[in-house]
């Protein structure tokens, strides 16, 4: 029965399970047969809606490549210099995506960090505000983790704070009392998140109503904060801002 179901999921069925029976050796096989192709179904599924959104988001930019080089041969010297911009403008949307696939891809493929380090998460996040002209600040707090990868999630909620948040943007990391964690918070004064939104901005390729058009950007920013987050085994959530404004606040264990 355990040859047959493992023939079967061979064949394709991945939804096909086998039936544990017993304490033997075949039973434990049995089982971890199961837990393996839970596992695999899971990452196909995830790469093929991935692949399917990343398919759709990559036909917008080369849409709009494809007319601004048709117009070029017979646009004025002004009107080249703008096509130019805008063609420059569509490849870097391309660019950010092909990136952004690749991470989740690898993040999707990969349960646990490669190479845990001990990192102080208020460096990272002094170094990181300083790129958008954001202020940091809050007390020293270590986490043990990927560097690169936790550097990518604030990257992401700042850069996602500048585009929708306007110029008060901040970013503060606190300790929790006897050893309960270590929070990262980053606000801003925008138009905020409507609290039935709040759940679905993590959502890969979720983009608010308005504001695609508004600043651009690809849907998967904010989902990679989430993998990065959970990956470390913590998580992240948003919340309205006192005065108007949002708060991203990502909570990670101490370490």
């Amino acid at each position: 029965a355990l040859k047959r179901g493992v023939e079967q999921f061979g064949s394709g069925e991945l939804s096909h399970r086998v039936i544990v029976t017993g304490n033997d050796e075949v039973a434990a096989v049995a089982a971890s047969f199961n837990v393996a192709a839970a596992r695999v179904e899971a990452l196909v599924q995830s790469h093929q809606s991935l692949l399917a959104n990343a398919s759709h988001e990559l036909r917008s930019p080369l849409a709009r490549m494809k007319m601004a080089v048709s117009m070029l041969e017979d646009a004025s010297p002004a009107q080249r210099d703008n096509l130019k911009r805008e063609i420059d403008t569509n490849v870097g949307e391309l660019d950010a995506l092909v990136e952004e696939v690749l991470l989740a891809s690898r993040l999707n493929a990969t349960p646990q960090l490669l190479h845990p380090e001990r990192i102080d998460l208020l460096v990272l996040a002094v170094e990181e505000a300083a790129r958008v002209q954001a202020t940091g600040e809050g007390s020293a707090a270590t986490v043990t983790g990927d560097e690169r990868l936790l550097r990518r999630a604030l990257r992401n909620l700042l850069e996602n704070a500048r585009h929708y948040g306007g110029e008060d943007i901040g970013i503060t990391v606190a300790e929790g009392a006897r050893g309960a964690g270590v929070t990262v918070s980053v606000c801003d004064r925008g138009p905020g998140v409507p609290e039935a939104m709040r759940e679905r901005i993590f959502e890969p390729f979720f983009r608010m109503p308005g504001h695609a058009e508004q600043a651009g950007g690809v849907g998967l920013g904010l989902s990679l904060v989430k993998q990065i987050a959970e990956r470390h085994g913590g998580r992240v959530r948003c919340e309205a801002r006192d005065g108007g404004g949002s708060c991203f606040v990502i909570e990670l264990p101490g370490g």
